[in-house]
């Protein structure tokens, strides 16, 4: 058993300690962080042990039955993140008096954004490698809550998401649109009907795949009268379920467009059944953006051919 420890002000050895521990967290296990600390599983466990003695509680289980946190352990886990996004904050903070850009930058972007010819995520990278080579680039996917709140509590410098429910506490930067098509897998029954066949009453009988979460998405699921039988938290997940031919669904058509042309899906054919959505950066109103942020806001907004905000 771990005894109770009382720890007073955060040594060099506690910030060391929870990178470790974030980073097998992040691995999902020993074993798993080996290759990412370019240590061995016995000194990461023993790393892991050390920061179990100087908390004073057990943050892991370990061993043949496999990794899981416990309670403290996923409390540890949220708080390190917090606590380590503000020792890069502060040391982005320091090098923006250098005369070179330097550290990581730290991109959130939402699900599916790389196969849109819209987006330009992709040109802004390397216009932003073109003024910060060493720079170094963390992106994140997650969902359009997630983002927003790690672009408030500093875990991102910037994040790209639909836009929905706008929070005071954020800027938004409008960027480009997607539009979402409903579709179904080669194996369901409207795959082979004729357009004039099918109404939107007729999809109010169908099994239907959307997210799970505020959104879009889930504006449309209720605007359209669509029965959800499956809640998912992406859009691999609803192309999985319509592949599988028991759900239509929406996905960004730029998405879908492969699996047309190898005839595995199909629009269903209501043409009003359709919406698009407009994807926009979002960054902190307070404090600032970084000089990292500005910088590859800077070059999101070349790519897309706007000017960035006045103030930002």
């Amino acid at each position: 058993m771990v005894r109770k420890a009382l720890i007073g002000e955060i040594a060099d050895v506690d910030i060391r300690l929870l990178r470790i521990f974030k980073a097998v967290v992040d691995a999902g296990g020993l074993s798993a962080a080996e290759l990412e600390l370019n240590i061995g599983r016995s000194t990461v466990s023993r790393h892991v042990a050390d920061l179990e003695e100087r908390l004073g509680f057990v943050l892991c289980t370990r061993g043949r039955g496999g990794f899981a946190l416990t309670p403290e352990g996923v409390q540890v886990y949220e708080a390190a993140q917090r606590l380590l996004a503000s020792v890069e904050s502060f040391r982005n903070d320091v090098r923006e008096m250098q005369s070179e850009l330097s550290g990581s930058l730290q991109l959130a972007l939402f699900d599916k954004t790389a196969t849109n010819p819209e987006a330009r995520i992709d040109d802004a990278v390397r216009e932003f490698r073109k003024t910060a080579p060493a720079v170094a680039i963390d992106v994140t996917i997650d969902t359009a809550a997630a983002i927003e709140s790690g672009v408030l509590d500093g875990r991102f410098h910037l994040g790209i998401i639909p836009d929905h429910r706008r929070s005071d506490a954020l800027r938004y930067l409008p960027l480009f649109t997607e539009r979402m098509e409903l579709y179904c897998g080669r194996r369901h029954p409207l795959f082979d009907a004729a357009e004039a066949a099918v109404t939107l009453d007729d999809l109010g009988g169908c099994d239907y795949a959307g997210l799970g979460f505020h959104s879009p998405n889930m504006e449309a699921t209720h605007r359209f009268g669509l029965r959800r039988r499956a809640s998912v938290t992406d859009q691999e997940a609803v192309a999985t379920l319509v592949l599988s031919g028991c759900y239509i669904g929406f996905l960004p058509d730029h998405y879908a467009a492969g699996f047309i042309a190898q005839g595995l899906m199909k629009k269903v054919p209501v043409p009003d059944c359709r919406y698009d959505v407009l994807f926009v950066a979002v960054m902190p109103r307070s404090p600032a953006p970084s000089r990292l942020g500005r910088a590859f806001l800077g070059a999101l907004c070349k790519a897309q051919g706007i000017l960035p905000p006045e103030d930002g």
